[in-house]
């Protein structure tokens, strides 16, 4: 039986790509190490305090995003499938600091929003000497624009971009 949230493979989900001037196995390295995920995970004007990960299939993550006004909000998941540098699959969950599994609610967020997101991010190498990053999350496109996660998301990756930047250097 399917999550009530998720999304029917005829409703469009939640799908970002963007072009990276950058190696794959850069912007793969970018992506999973957690010296690195600090300095782009949340969206703009978030910090990202603390990140966990174990980066193989069964290991578990855990991220923080800090907002401006000082409220925290924690990510936990698994990863499922991991092939360096060409794909990441996970499931993520709300948590609290101590990883344990809150509802949306636990942050405000409405009861329609999924407890769990399942994300791919796949890697791609794009003419040559650019790498081509899709993250598909299984999230109702409509559910994701009520919570502004596709605008929360593209924030993070321009600063993926600033910390891939400053990863090639």
């Amino acid at each position: 039986m399917a999550e009530k949230n998720s999304a029917p493979e005829s409703e469009p989900k939640l799908v970002l790509t963007r072009i990276f001037n950058a190696p794959r196995e850069l912007v793969f390295k970018v992506w999973t190490e957690p010296k690195h995920i600090l300095k782009w995970w949340g969206p703009k004007d978030f910090t990202a305090p603390h990140c966990k990960l174990d980066p193989r299939p069964g290991g578990e993550f855990h991220f923080c995003m800090r907002a401006p006004d000082g409220k925290e909000y924690w990510n936990k998941g698994v990863i499922h499938e991991i092939a360096a540098p060409e794909k990441i699959v996970w499931t993520m969950y709300f948590s609290d600091e101590q990883g344990n599994i809150r509802k949306p609610t636990f942050y405000g967020i409405g009861d329609d929003f999924p407890s769990e997101m399942h994300d791919t991010m796949t890697f791609e190498v794009y003419e040559g000497t650019q790498t081509k990053l899709i993250l598909q999350r299984s999230n109702k496109l409509s559910i994701s624009k009520k919570y502004m996660e596709d605008v929360g998301w593209n924030q993070s990756l321009d600063k993926f971009a600033e910390a891939l930047a400053q990863a090639a250097k």
